[in-house]
């Protein structure tokens, strides 16, 4: 018996039988259906209407002589697949009649196939109707006429349908009758009217269609899910789809499996260090510790500004403590995933405790253990509470060290720093002058310096600089000396390292003009030169015209060692010296010529007199009271705020009349200065001393002058005074002063 079978996932449709028949239009159609089926939606009721669809093949082939089944199969295969129902009307043996004879030749039509006049007679065999002869007949002479063309069949099909194959109706043909919903619509002459009843059977479909839908996506959703849980859930599953999706446990648990770093190599922080050894000396002899009683601190937090060296006394800790030390970053707990912080913080604990003792080492910990908030997302909120239960919860973890390091301490919530977490707060501040020859001393036996490079005046010079800072100050100097080709660094290479980082690379393509040339080194021969005779003033260190950064020309001072304070007379003596370059100015061009470059001059004497008068009491006016602070001359009455603004100018005023009259006094030093700057550019401290004290100039060959040259100057494009690139750091944790 022939067949025709069809299924969903099926690229083709075929006759099984002995004779094997192929349907290259049901291959493309198939191919064209996976397409479509590629929607997890639509490959739902394309799974049904197949499913229905060979129900009734099954039947149909059942009962070959059963005409109802064979009208209802090939309606439905009309629906579906026309082709595969042309084919099963032109060639399969099973019986037809009138109305799927009508159908037949409809597609026929449609399709454009060619049909012979003995395979249409022979579908007219099939049908079962006492009119089957008459059609023959009349098939045959429109054949003979006209050829089995596709008008002989739309002839064919107008006299079944009308009883005439003209306009006109020929009596005696006998027609069939084409009132059925059947046929309505396969003929532009009869067209088929529907109208829409929506039925409770209707909108039950629709319902069931969706919950259908609604609950394969949940079914799908939770599979997935329940895959994603169980793939993490092993221990050290990080392969796999979780692997894929980052939810595995081996990249936030890093176990440091040796470190060349050691407690001898970390310099500047000798106080840090110290706190430190003792959790060494604990993990390698608890008893000498425990004997009267005492415990380990359950955590250590390292607090202090970036690149002091945290990071390298926690790697100085894996490299001496001789027991597991497992390493984090606070940012690597969180991801997509709610709750997969709180779980790595537990497989972090847990992994540590199989070693114990052992040493838990938090980098950037303020990434987790921020203070909490309303509005915080839950998942933060979890991470946090699972390390605080860690740290000193119900079980205990005894043997393990949690070390947190952060450069923002205050943002650290209050729960995770009380005694029993972290009970030792390790400070590790910036170093002091004496650490920062330290430093310097441990980075150059990496290098060759030259005979004349002092480390002592160069760690005098870097106030303000961390570890890390020094270390990029080494390596731009070895690399300036690598290209200069110099066998060795030398304190000229070092200085100019150090001028590079503070104040930005020097502008040697500058064009500055004769004029303005003058104009600078005038601006700051005033600075210097009130520099070297007002009492209280730091040491000059340099003063140069070379442009660098947004500054084009800057007189640097240093002061003996680390300032922790400055004087009354110091503060004054700094304002007289930032004065020093608009009174200059002034002498020489003129009040009417005088430039904007005295701007941060002025900004900077003005701040220390404020200072002064709202914070340090210096006023007998104001009084020995405090109005600084975010509110304290805003708080204060307006007579206060008057009173402070008349005692600011007093000040800043009474500085520039020092500095004028210094100024008139040594004018003859003050022009040698100025004449001295253009000529050799930079001059050190110990020149600028020399040639205002005695005269002197510098015993070196002085640099060629251009009709335009590359100098310097107290002006900058913003009205900016000279030296802005470092002046922010006069009174902070810098005291290298440029005026």
């Amino acid at each position: 018996m022939n067949q025709i079978t069809f299924a969903s996932s099926s690229r083709r449709s075929s006759w099984h039988s002995t004779k094997q028949y192929d349907y290259p239009h049901l291959r493309a159609w198939h191919r064209a259906r996976q397409q479509q089926q590629r929607s997890f939606f639509n490959a739902i009721p394309n799974f049904v209407q197949n499913y229905q669809l060979k129900q009734l093949e099954l039947k149909a082939n059942s009962q070959p002589n059963n005409v109802a089944l064979q009208r209802e199969f090939v309606q439905a295969l009309v629906q579906q697949h026309p082709q595969a129902a042309l084919q099963r009307l032109s060639q399969s043996p099973f019986v037809l009649d009138e109305t799927m004879l009508l159908q037949y030749l409809q597609l026929l039509q449609s399709s454009g196939n060619k049909v012979s006049e003995k395979q249409l007679h022979n579908v007219l065999a099939r049908v079962q109707s006492p009119h089957v002869a008459q059609w023959q007949q009349q098939w045959h002479e429109l054949a003979s006429k006209g050829g089995a063309s596709k008008d002989s069949v739309a002839q064919l099909y107008r006299l079944l349908t009308t009883g005439s194959a003209t306009s006109s109706t020929t009596p005696g043909i006998p027609s069939i009758p084409t009132s059925t919903a059947f046929y309505r619509g396969m003929d532009k002459q009869a067209p088929l009217y529907v109208q829409l009843a929506h039925t409770a059977e209707s909108g039950r479909s629709v319902l069931l269609q969706f919950v259908l839908r609604a609950t394969l996506l949940v079914i799908g959703v939770s599979a997935v899910g329940a895959l994603l849980e169980e793939r993490t859930s092993r221990p050290g599953g990080g392969g796999g789809l979780s692997g894929i999706m980052g939810t595995g446990n081996s990249k936030h648990i890093q176990e440091a499996t040796e470190s060349h770093v050691t407690f001898d190599q970390v310099k500047g922080v000798s106080e840090a260090k110290q706190e430190l050894e003792e959790i060494v000396q604990y993990l390698k002899d608890p008893s000498k510790f425990t004997r009267l009683g005492g415990k380990l601190p359950r955590g250590v937090l390292l607090t202090g500004p970036p690149g002091t060296g945290k990071t390298l006394l926690a790697k100085a800790i894996a490299g001496e403590a001789g027991v597991p030390f497992f390493y984090s970053s606070g940012s690597q707990f969180e991801e997509v995933y709610v709750g997969l912080g709180a779980k790595r913080i537990r497989e972090l604990f847990e992994v540590a405790k199989k070693k114990a003792p052992a040493i838990i080492f938090i980098d950037e910990i303020d990434a987790v253990g921020g203070t909490r908030k309303l509005k915080d997302q839950s998942a933060l909120k979890m991470t946090l509470n699972e390390l605080l239960v860690q740290l000193d919860g119900f079980d205990e973890n005894n043997g393990i060290i949690v070390i947190g390091a952060t450069n923002f301490a205050e943002s650290l919530d209050d729960a995770l720093l009380r005694p029993g977490r972290f009970d030792k707060h390790v400070v590790v501040p910036l170093p002091d002058v004496g650490g920062r020859q330290e430093i310097l001393e441990l980075y150059a036996q990496k290098t060759k310096l030259g005979p004349d490079v002092d480390l002592s005046v160069l760690a005098r010079g870097t106030t303000g600089m961390s570890g890390a800072d020094l270390f990029n100050l080494m390596n731009q100097a070895a690399l300036k000396a690598s290209l200069d080709g110099l066998p060795y660094i030398t304190m000229t290479v070092l200085e100019y390292a150090k001028d590079k980082i503070l104040m930005g690379a020097e502008r040697k393509s500058a064009v500055i003009t004769p004029e303005t040339a003058k104009c600078t080194a005038y601006h700051e021969a005033g600075h210097a030169l009130v520099a070297v005779l007002t009492n209280g003033a730091l040491p000059i260190h340099k003063a140069t015209i070379m442009p660098r950064g947004s500054a084009l020309g800057m007189v640097t001072m240093l002061p003996e060692g680390d300032q922790t304070s400055q004087s009354y007379k110091e503060m004054l003596a700094y304002m007289d010296v930032s004065m020093g370059g608009r009174v200059a100015e002034e002498l020489i061009f003129g009040k009417e010529n005088v430039t904007s470059g005295a701007s941060s001059d002025i900004q900077q004497a003005t701040r220390i007199a404020r200072n002064m008068v709202t914070k340090f009491g210096f006023s007998d006016q104001v009084g020995i009271v405090f109005h600084g602070g975010n509110s304290g001359e805003e708080s204060a009455s307006s007579e206060t705020r008057a009173r402070i603004d008349a005692e600011v100018q007093r000040l800043t005023h009474e500085a520039y009349v020092r500095a004028k009259d210094l100024l008139m006094r040594h004018s003859k030093e003050h022009a040698l200065l100025a004449e001295t700057l253009l000529e050799y550019e930079t001059l050190t401290g110990d020149e600028v001393r020399d040639l205002v004290r005695n005269g002197r100039k510098p015993q070196r060959p002085a640099l060629l002058k251009q009709s335009s040259t590359s100098g310097g100057g107290s002006k900058t494009n913003e009205g900016g005074g000279s030296g802005t690139g470092i002046r922010g750091r006069l009174f902070g944790s810098s005291s290298s002063r440029t005026s």
